[in-house]
């Protein structure tokens, strides 16, 4: 799939389980985002059958139940996603984004390191 489909954030939330536990029961999505985020059972159906028809999530019966799986990757997700924030708060331009989270992040040394690295890097490429 070339652009996944737009996830909402509390469709994420779904979609984090299926990417880490597919195939994975309705029951126990519906389980574990009923504790975690308070969501009533109805709600979260209603989050997967939405998965479902924009087509980032697919069910099969399995008895009784159904299995999710997702049909996208999270990393297709997550680039997606990347690039509609850098586009619509940044207008698409890298500098002030990078200096807007150099600035205002908490970095570990160790992070700031691991960011020069990768700049030194994409230097190095240019």
């Amino acid at each position: 799939m070339k652009n996944p489909p737009k996830i909402s954030e509390s469709e994420w939330s779904v979609m984090e389980i299926a990417w880490e536990s597919a195939p994975v029961a309705a029951a126990e999505i519906i389980e574990r985002l009923a504790q975690r985020m308070k969501w009533k059972h109805q709600t979260i159906r209603t989050l997967l059958a939405r998965l479902v028809k924009k087509g980032a999530l697919a069910s099969k019966p399995d008895g009784n139940r159904y299995l999710y799986h997702p049909l996208v990757r999270r990393e297709q997700c997550v680039h997606s996603e990347s690039e509609s924030f850098l586009n619509r708060v940044f207008g698409g331009a890298g500098k002030p984004l990078l200096v807007h989270f150099a600035t205002k992040a908490d970095l570990t040394k160790e992070e700031i390191r691991e960011l020069k690295r990768i700049l030194s890097e994409r230097e190095g490429q240019k």
